[in-house]
């Protein structure tokens, strides 16, 4: 195999074995280490986020349209539908390990669907509200359910690799989908969910007839010791609760601008939903095309530094909105946004990874996981309140005080670290 001078300059940023291979024996070399329901999984994921994202874009702006409520009211239906994927989250993983992930995905699939139906048509807040928690509760199933089924095809070795091929399939869904959906909303809504609902029920049939069910046989074991079995340790972890609760601000801060950006740009500057849906787009499109380089350059340094740099990002790209008055404005908004969340995204991912005892690691992983909800439930709430109370461009400075305040809350975490820990972390480098 002939390997050339170029190639072995760009090799930090290309995938182990991509380096001088034609396209096709990458794509069989890449295909042949996965099995083939892997893929089957990846193609569902990409079907249902692209299906789901050419709706949920613009969710407050047709809320709003249907409703003639304040916008404080309709993030508070935001908030309802994270508040019950909190809820549904505590019990989602005990329900997959006792009766199976394809139950479970099933049943997430078409409850969801007959949800994303029913938007298409409700009026009133109460309906609103309902289909809010039923979408909430119901969305983990699906997504936590893929990735513990990953986890039981693919090798330990691999698992990495695989689940970036399922976060690539993730983005790309979600640069297809509103592009398609801006265009559709624009003429009707209610077709838009129903195609979205279609989408849905596309990857049940997938998932009902063409997959096997992985869960091993048995169940958990219910000897194991309360203190194995419980939260209480992870409660007790400080250092990993504050990380997780910084986080969460930082998160707050990224949700303003996937929730709240298309309402603003829409009332304020006439930005309609088809041009909004290339600035998704591109934030998806960034993800697909950047992550894998951003990430091989963050890996070099510790990771709370790192998230401090992230949020900075986001800060800026978030509090930059302010100051906008056009499509193009908003557009470098969200690219500037998008490198912090490239930024943030993978290393709070590992260090979540790295602070988790290995006997304990799903309660850490899940306890994680939550902080994009409680993000999303709180941060644009209170966008919707300086919304009301002060003046629209407010929403960007609360979003920019969010993101200076998490860029802060990681420089002082680091600032604790034990000396020991940069031991480690030039130790893993020379390893790398």
């Amino acid at each position: 195999m002939l390997v050339f001078d170029p190639q072995e300059k760009l090799a930090p940023y290309v995938l182990p074995g991509f380096r001088a291979m034609p396209l096709l024996s990458r794509l069989k070399q890449t295909t042949a280490e996965y099995p083939r329901q892997f893929w089957l999984l990846l193609a569902g994921m990409l079907i249902s986020v692209a299906g789901g994202s050419m709706v949920w874009p613009f969710m407050t702006i047709y809320m709003r349209q249907q409703l003639d409520v304040p916008l404080t009211s309709i993030t508070l239906l935001l908030t309802l539908n994270s508040a019950a994927g909190l809820v549904s989250l505590s019990a989602v993983g005990p329900l997959i390990d006792r009766f199976g992930r394809k139950g479970a995905m099933v049943v997430g699939l078409v409850i969801g669907s007959a949800a994303l139906l029913a938007m298409g048509h409700a009026g009133t807040l109460t309906a609103w509200a309902v289909l809010q928690a039923v979408r909430g509760a119901t969305g983990p199933l699906f997504r936590v359910g893929t990735n513990t089924m990953v986890a039981d095809l693919v090798e330990e070795q691999c698992r990495p690799a695989a689940y970036a091929l399922l976060r690539t399939a993730t983005n790309v869904g979600v640069a297809i989908g509103p592009s398609i959906g801006g265009f559709i909303t624009s003429t009707s809504y209610t077709l838009a969910f129903t195609i979205a609902a279609g989408a849905g029920a596309l990857v049940t049939l997938v998932v009902l007839c063409f997959l096997a069910e992985t869960a091993p046989p048995g169940r958990q074991d219910r000897h194991q010791p309360r203190e194995a079995r419980g939260y209480g340790r992870l409660l007790r972890d400080r250092p990993f609760l504050a990380f997780c609760a910084t986080y969460t601000v930082a998160g707050m801060a990224q949700t303003l601008m996937m929730v709240l950006l298309p309402v603003y740009a829409k009332e304020n500057f006439g930005v309609p939903e088809n041009r909004y849906g290339f600035i998704m787009a591109t934030n998806a499109t960034m993800v697909v095309l950047f992550q894998y380089a951003v990430t091989r350059i963050t890996a070099g340094y510790h990771h709370l530094p790192v998230l401090a740099v992230g949020s900075l990002f986001s800060a800026i790209g978030v509090g930059s909105v302010a100051w906008g008055r056009s499509f193009p404005a908003f557009l470098a908004s969200m690219v500037v946004l998008t490198m912090g969340e490239m930024i943030l995204v993978p290393t709070a991912t590992a260090l979540a990874a790295s602070l988790s005892p290995p006997e304990m690691r799903g309660r850490y992983m899940s306890v994680f996981g939550l902080t994009w909800s409680i993000g999303y439930g709180i941060g644009p709430v209170i966008g919707g309140l300086l919304h009301d109370s002060l003046t629209p461009v407010a929403i960007w400075y609360g979003g920019l005080g969010m993101g200076l305040s998490a860029a802060i809350g990681f420089t002082l975490l680091d600032r604790q670290r034990p000396a020991s820990d940069d031991d480690d972390q030039e130790s893993t480098e020379a390893q790398v």
